[in-house]
């Protein structure tokens, strides 16, 4: 469904993403983790058109999407969230997923209609006549998903949804994503909480200083001593294993 090949971004001398590649296949959910700085989101933002690559190819659904605006690419399917979560302050929970539904749904009452149904999917059937303003963070979250998905996405881009909840709402909102990818999408996250790729992911791929280092189940990369060095540092694999032959 959605192919990168060799994507390289610079900004002058750092190179922020450097010859990266990964693949996501329909109906898959699929995690991106890598320690903090090590480039997932500007990839993210690559592929939804909000950066142009330096080199490489990033197809979806066998189109070369490569460099369009973030608009064009969602209206061929793909929508992603972003980390800060900026709701439109003056506008209830109902019209702000409404505003997602828009690019579908030319009259309001669809877009409502539309906006509505999304709301419930996601938990906030409750709280559509709430002000997006007085959301809570977990609330806030929730609201990111929904206009994302309000787009009639067929791929998400899920950046960070669960940083800032407690363990009590990323349950919760983990619960959400199966629920989303059941329906018909297929997910692409970027996540730090590694307990939901755990629990989530089908397969993962890691990231560290701008390079595609490890791909495979999140099992085997938990285990992978390329993996722990760059989340724990040079040595870290070796210390694991010694403390664990004396534990």
């Amino acid at each position: 469904m959605l192919t990168v090949e060799n994507v390289t971004k610079r900004y002058g001398g750092l190179v922020a993403v450097n010859d990266a590649s990964l693949k996501v296949q329909e109906g898959r959910i699929v995690a991106l983790i890598g320690p903090n700085g090590a480039g997932k989101t500007t990839l993210f933002a690559m592929i939804g058109g909000f950066v142009r690559p330096d080199m490489g190819e990033i197809r979806f659904r066998d189109q070369d999407i490569t460099g369009h605006a973030p608009h064009a690419i969602c209206r061929l399917g793909l929508t992603r969230t972003f980390q800060i979560v900026q709701p439109f302050a003056g506008l209830s929970v109902l019209e702000n997923i409404a505003v997602g539904a828009h690019l579908r749904h030319k009259s309001r009452a669809d877009a409502l209609e539309r906006a509505a149904m999304i709301g419930e999917q996601v938990g906030m059937g409750r709280m559509l006549e709430q002000s997006a303003q007085s959301l809570t963070v977990a609330g806030r979250k929730r609201l990111e998903l929904a206009r994302a998905l309000a787009t009639e996405a067929k791929l998400l881009l899920l950046d960070e949804v669960m940083a800032g909840l407690i363990p009590s709402e990323i349950v919760e909102i983990v619960a959400t994503i199966r629920k989303i990818r059941d329906s018909g999408v297929t997910i692409l996250l970027i996540e730090h909480v590694m307990q939901a790729v755990m629990s989530l992911s089908e397969e993962a791929y890691v990231l560290n200083q701008g390079r595609m280092i490890a791909h495979g189940t999140p099992q085997q990369l938990v285990a992978d001593p390329t993996v722990i060095e760059a989340y724990l540092g040079h040595g870290a694999a070796d210390r694991l294993q010694q403390e664990g032959a004396h534990a």
